[in-house]
């Protein structure tokens, strides 16, 4: 029949007496499921208003704050042939420990009294100084005494210019009295020749008066001759004189040049002296680098050579040494846009590889096994990843690090920045928006009166 629904409800007299009807329909009950939603919505709502740490991670690794503290390359100084090693890969050192023994293989090296025969040199070369200095000093002497003896000659000299300016002086006056006793012994004559003529005088006077004109003319002819010889002695005196100063000049300037010659090898060899003094040294600096030294107590690590006789170059690796007394920092790589977040004196929670740890990153007190560090330096210039590198060392007061780490061991670092609503964060990030700005607060210093 159309329009008639049979139910079961309907074929059945009691249908509350069948358990599985209870089970199969929930009709008669009262749903709970609005109050679940709601208080499900609630509790979220409380939670976006929950306080979110924001923060910037960065990976990095563990080093050391100072760069002496960190692996280091042991190179030797020298070229040469190894003869012993000390130790093996893996042993521990003191500073100071020898490493491995070397011997030369340059010819230049081989004599094995090398440092004896340059210092032998270096003494001949000292004498031989010694020699010219000595020479510098008896031409000095020398000098002085051709000096003195050409001031006494040309004394001398002078002396007699001036006695024979005298000489000539006096012969000159000889000879005017001579002229003038000619001259009065020819007008004698004269007036006894007028008297002779006019028959007033004799023969004979007037033969006395010619005798008396011979006589005076040969004395002016004799006190003429003296004068010329005196004057030709003075001129060679006077020649006498500069041919002994010419000559003291040579002898003067001869000692001189063997004195600047002298002083000049003085000079070479005391060059030469300095020159064999610095060899001297580094052959003797030399000799004491065949013993290669652990420069700091650490232990050693990858050792390039092996084995003996093997042939190493200047400034070659041998063994790598790891310090044994470290500070531990981590180096962290953080984006640039991240940079301006940082700053010194920042805390950073780690994460070491490693080491267990639950980590809420927004909520950096609720995390368990992090350690806590502080940003001591921000390097500026940007790596060869692209990144900018962070140096944080271990916070005082806080959970100590591990004990068991190692350098390069991973650490995965959260720098906490500024708390915020969860909402906040949440939207912040679906936007794409940086963390906010944030510096942290230093503590005011109390100030005493």
């Amino acid at each position: 029949m159309q329009g008639v629904k049979n139910t079961i409800e309907k074929a059945t007299d009691n249908i509350t007496r069948f358990k599985s009807f209870d089970s199969v329909y929930g009709v008669a009950r009262v749903s709970k499921i609005k109050y679940w939603f709601w208080g499900i919505i609630t509790v979220l709502m409380l939670i976006l208003f929950l306080p979110w740490t924001q923060n910037i991670r960065a990976r990095g690794k563990v080093t050391t704050l100072r760069q002496e503290e960190r692996p280091q390359e042991l190179n030797t100084i020298i070229g040469g042939r190894i003869t012993k090693w000390f130790v093996k890969e893996g042993d521990f050192v003191k500073k100071g420990d020898t490493i491995l023994q070397l011997a030369e293989i340059k010819d230049d090296y081989l004599d094995p009294a090398l440092l004896q025969r340059t210092r032998e040199q270096l003494d001949a070369k000292k004498d031989a100084v010694s020699g010219y200095k000595g020479k510098v000093g008896t031409v000095a002497q020398q000098i002085d005494a051709l000096q003195q003896a050409r001031d006494l000659k040309i004394s001398e000299l002078n002396n007699k210019l001036s006695q024979q300016l005298l000489k000539i002086q006096g012969d000159s006056n000889d000879l005017q009295a001579a002229s003038n006793d000619l001259k009065i012994k020819l007008e004698q004559y004269k007036r006894q020749k007028n008297l002779y003529d006019a028959g007033l005088a004799s023969l004979v006077q007037l033969e006395q008066r010619n005798q008396a004109v011979q006589d005076a003319t040969a004395k002016k002819t004799s006190a003429s001759v003296k004068l010329s010889n005196a004057q030709q002695e003075y001129l060679r005196i006077k020649l006498e004189l500069n041919g002994e100063q010419q000559q003291y000049l040579e002898k003067i300037s001869k000692a001189e040049g063997d004195r600047f010659q002298s002083l000049s090898q003085i000079a070479t060899s005391e060059g030469e002296i300095s020159k064999l003094e610095n060899q001297y040294m580094n052959y003797n600096i030399r000799s004491g680098q065949y013993y290669v030294k652990a420069p700091q107590d650490g232990q050693i690590v990858q050792a390039r050579k092996s084995g003996l006789n093997e042939i190493v170059k200047e400034g070659e690796k041998l063994v790598e040494i790891i310090p044994t007394n470290q500070q531990y920092a981590v180096e962290l790589f953080v984006k640039p846009v991240d940079l301006p977040l940082v700053a010194n004196g920042q805390k950073v929670r780690f994460l070491f590889d490693g080491f267990p740890a639950i980590v809420f990153s927004g909520w950096p007190t609720a995390s368990y096994g992090t350690f806590t560090g502080n940003v001591v330096a921000v390097e500026t210039s940007v790596s060869e990843n692209g990144l900018f590198r962070l140096l944080v060392t271990e916070a005082e007061g806080e959970k100590p690090w591990p004990k068991e780490l190692r350098m390069g061991t991973g650490a995965a670092g959260f720098a906490l920045l500024k708390d915020v609503p969860l909402w906040y964060e949440l939207w912040r990030n679906i936007n794409g928006f940086p963390p906010d700005y944030y510096k942290p607060k230093n503590k005011p210093e109390t100030t005493k009166k």
